[in-house]
């Protein structure tokens, strides 16, 4: 049931011309379990599902249910970044990403395209909020990064506006994160290789944001822009590369190399082996300007190397996403 009880700033019901699986789409953005910028109803419940961010016009609180025999997805926004973010909505939930031009190549992939002929790439169009928590993900366990961001995001961010649940918060804006002394990382868990170059991109964030244009934020030359831009930061490369650029623009041609999993799990699923980076990238480059779809299909099938023992045999009845 969509309960909110306190009026919006501003209200939306769209309706998606394709069976748009909401909370999927919403998951790319997510950065752990525990994040307290994004929080998503249960696997199976309509919503609604919570998330916090700052626009270009001022912070926003989204409420996002999907009803899905209607056809539709309702938005409630609150904050002055309300219109911008409702806008926005379709890109977020992937409107715009266009599988044309995409073969499966592989039969794996095949059955993984047809099983979920629906998932798409949502893009957020927020640089600077996809940079922060890439770069706390550099170099170490998911774990520890998901406690680092959210230990960043409670302590320099601020509680979102609205009435959403408790704990909800909006990511600290780039001038406290530039701020920020180099002791008071450590205090995150974040170590000074990681930390600088945080303050770095959060002293450059302006120039990033003119980077992605906004509604049309998906061309290619906005991505080779933000590519270069981003590889061009001391401490930053491919893999950070790869990861803004895909929840940001929704790039379908990102590839996480160096990735600790990525290349292992499409060696596992497509050859029955674990591969490295060089193989990966010669084993995905039939798929170009469409490479970055092979790992999500996959990831959405469910289809990675078992984490410990003997490789298991592909599975013919892959998870509901």
């Amino acid at each position: 049931m969509f309960l909110v009880v306190e009026r919006p700033d501003a209200t939306r019901v769209w309706r998606p011309d394709w069976p748009c699986p909401v909370r999927h789409v919403l998951l790319q953005q997510r950065r752990g379990s525990g994040d307290p910028t994004l929080r998503l109803a249960a696997p199976g419940e309509r919503g609604p599902h919570w998330r916090a961010s700052r626009t270009p016009e001022g912070p926003v609180t989204l409420a996002i249910e999907s009803r899905d025999q209607a056809g539709e997805v309702r938005a409630s926004a609150w904050g002055p970044g309300a219109d911008w973010a409702l806008e926005q909505l379709p890109d977020l939930l992937g409107a715009d990403d266009d599988w044309s031009g995409f073969e499966a190549r592989h039969p794996v992939v095949m059955e993984a395209r047809r099983r979920y002929p629906h998932v798409r790439l949502g893009r957020t169009a927020r640089p600077f909020e996809a940079l922060v928590p890439t770069i706390i993900e550099q170099k170490v366990t998911g774990k520890e990064a998901f406690a680092g961001f959210r230990a960043l995001v409670l302590k320099y961010g601020d509680p979102a506006p609205g009435p959403g649940p408790t704990g909800l918060h909006l990511p600290p804006v780039p001038a406290v994160v530039a701020s920020i002394p180099s002791w008071a990382w450590l205090g995150l868990h974040i170590d000074p290789a990681r930390s600088r170059a945080v303050v770095t991109v959060a002293r450059h964030a302006d120039a990033f944001e003119r980077l992605v244009p906004h509604p049309s934020c998906s061309d290619l030359i906005s991505t080779s822009k933000l590519d270069r831009a981003v590889r061009s930061l001391p401490g930053l490369g491919v893999w950070t590369s790869a990861e803004v650029r895909a929840r940001t623009l929704g790039d379908p041609d990102a590839v996480s190399f160096g990735d600790y999993h990525v290349a292992k799990d499409v060696g596992w699923a497509l050859l029955g082996r674990e591969i490295d980076d060089r193989e990966l990238a010669e084993l995905l480059e039939p798929w170009r300007p469409h490479r970055g779809r092979v790992p999500l299909l996959l990831g959405t099938a469910g289809l990675r190397r078992p984490r410990r023992g003997h490789r298991a045999s592909l599975r013919g009845h892959f998870p509901s996403v």
